[in-house]
């Protein structure tokens, strides 16, 4: 953790404002009193478990600890003793480093600015509701029945990874990237996948009702089980895979499909432009539930 001499600052504050004495704080946390007082006097810090518990005790939540710190002076009267505690004169943010952990059942709903990595995690059943998690990595993870439903994940990666069952409904996930990863049986339903690519991947069973797809990049993909619906505007199917995937009551302007035939896909009710037909009919697809959109 970086910052320890700005933690131990609020730490202390909290504590003080709770009425807890050193002792008391450590008997609640199950710790030694002399390790709060390293964490207070800036010589260490507590790992991220201990931080959740710290919200609990104390009565704030993790923004609290990882919010900027001005500088400025205060004075507390603890024992009949006034007591100085100077804030640092920089400012500074936390950073986590949530890698390498097994995080399951962890309530990360409504935090800003976690913009940290979880590379090589397991991550079963979170919580990540109204999250912001601009540019947040999943490297080489299993995401496992996890809820995303309207957090924001711009600019997120989810590289090499094993997403399954994970409720997505309402994310934006603009210009993010999915590569090389197995995505199946979760729900993008009304998601934002403006500007994002998915490459290399494998993406079946999912759920992708009024989901805005623009200028949304499909390359070297597998797709099975998926009906599109809604607008899709400007996307590109690049050496992509179709297996039982519908086009049902969409709107499919300026998209090209290129490089596969598309006998698995079937077209219901859809509605293309001419150079987005001509593509179709060169992939072989069955056109006979298709209309051309008057210019």
């Amino acid at each position: 953790m970086q910052n320890a001499t700005s933690i131990g600052f609020k730490i202390a504050e909290a504590r003080k404002n709770k009425k807890f004495s050193q002792a008391d704080l450590a008997q609640r946390i199950s710790i030694s009193p002399q390790a709060v007082g390293k964490w207070e006097r800036g010589e260490s810090s507590p790992d991220l478990a201990t931080f959740f518990r710290l919200t609990e005790i104390l009565g704030v939540d993790l923004q609290y600890f990882t919010g900027q710190i001005e500088a400025t002076e205060i004075s507390e009267s603890a024992n009949t003793e006034t007591e100085t505690v100077t804030r640092p004169k920089n400012k500074t943010s936390l950073k986590w480093d949530m890698s390498q952990g097994n995080w399951v059942d962890a309530d990360f709903s409504g935090l800003k600015n976690l913009q940290e990595q979880f590379g090589s995690s397991n991550v079963k059943n979170c919580k990540f509701i109204a999250a912001e998690l601009i540019g947040i990595s999943f490297n080489s993870n299993n995401i496992e029945l996890c809820d995303f439903t309207n957090s924001t994940m711009k600019k997120c990666t989810i590289f090499a990874s094993n997403v399954l069952h994970n409720n997505f409904k309402g994310c934006d996930v603009e210009e993010s990237d999915f590569s090389k990863s197995n995505i199946e049986y979760c729900n993008f339903s009304n998601a934002n996948f403006t500007g994002a690519t998915i490459a290399m991947s494998n993406f079946s069973h999912c759920e992708v009702i009024d989901t805005k797809w623009k200028l949304t990049s499909f390359s070297q993909s597998a797709f099975k089980n998926i009906t599109f619906t809604g607008l899709i505007e400007e996307c590109s199917f690049d050496q992509c895979s179709f297996s039982k995937v519908t086009f049902k009551n969409a709107t499919i302007l300026f998209t090209f499909f290129k490089g596969k035939k598309l006998k698995g896909i079937t077209i219901v009710d859809c509605q293309v432009d001419k150079i987005t037909y001509e593509f179709l009919k060169n992939g072989k697809a069955d056109l006979s539930s298709v209309s051309i959109m008057e210019e």
